[in-house]
């Protein structure tokens, strides 16, 4: 089933409902991250999943954790190339008490822009999800996906 515009939505689901091969994707990747598999090939093995399987999944799952405020996000966005388009990426970012720490425009081509920006999101105040979910939905916005998450 397609969203509607192509929008990426986010669920909040329950581990019992999860597939066991999204969970060994996170389980995989957490092994990479404390070291304890060097590879890919390693964390799929321990984890018992295919390396093509981690690759198709890494980027679309990880843990819900409580205290994602106060957590820093990294995510990347292409958008039309238009007066005033940044500012309201900016706006919504200062809305919802995000804090950016980094921020790159690439020269546009093809009236295209590409904005990578990492935010830090405050501590009993923001709302990542939120405003991830309203940047997308503004006219000019053409994709958004998170890179990374502290």
């Amino acid at each position: 089933m397609q969203n509607q515009g192509n929008k990426k939505k986010y669920y909040v689901v329950k581990e019992r409902a999860i597939p066991d091969v999204l969970l060994r994707v996170v389980e995989a990747k957490k092994l990479l991250e404390s070291n304890q598999a060097a590879t890919v090939q390693e964390a799929a093995e321990q984890t018992g999943i295919s390396r093509s399987s981690f690759y198709k999944y890494k980027d679309d799952i990880f843990p819900f954790h409580e205290d994602a405020k106060g957590k820093t996000i990294t995510f990347i966005i292409q958008m039309d190339d238009e007066p005033g388009l940044l500012s309201m990426v900016l706006q919504t970012i200062a809305r919802f008490h995000g804090n950016i720490l980094t921020i790159h425009q690439s020269i546009p081509i093809n009236g295209i822009a590409t904005l990578t920006l990492s935010v830090d999101i405050l501590p009993g105040e923001g709302d990542a999800e939120a405003m991830v979910e309203d940047i997308e939905q503004r006219r000019g916005i053409h994709y958004l996906k998170i890179l990374g998450r502290e």
